[in-house]
């Protein structure tokens, strides 16, 4: 098994502070894990902020040869539970899929002051990719 932490270029890259944007897990068949940290976008609403969200995914997992497709499991954290259906509406039309397994957690604040939404995802990536 071979890890790999990374902030590809090219990606959104950590905001005020020190991580790691992606820890891609490769198996001896060539497979991968990859554990997606936790991202927030701008936005004035929880649609517009969750638009961004996914678009950031998308961006970190592309550039590892990962997709939405192959997210097997997300976490929501919303500072307000009554929004979901906002943020649920933008989910199903970038996860068209399967449906992952899923946990969603209403916060209190977020790490970013105005951030209402913050999303982490695992994907598997078949070997080849």
């Amino acid at each position: 098994m071979k890890v790999t932490l990374d902030n590809p270029a090219g990606a959104p890259q950590p905001a005020n502070s020190y991580y790691s944007q992606v820890a891609r897990v490769e198996n001896a068949d060539g497979s991968a894990l990859l554990f997606v940290s936790g991202q927030v976008a701008e936005g004035a609403t929880v649609a517009e902020q969750s638009r961004g969200v996914f678009e950031a995914l998308d961006a970190l997992l592309s550039a590892h040869g990962g997709s939405l497709a192959d997210v097997v499991s997300i976490r929501t954290y919303l500072t307000d539970i009554g929004t979901l259906h906002e943020y649920g509406a933008i989910r199903r039309e970038f996860l068209t899929g399967t449906a992952p397994t899923s946990m969603t957690f209403e916060v209190s604040r977020l790490f970013t002051p105005e951030a209402r939404v913050e999303v982490e995802v695992v994907a598997a990536v078949p070997a080849g990719r």
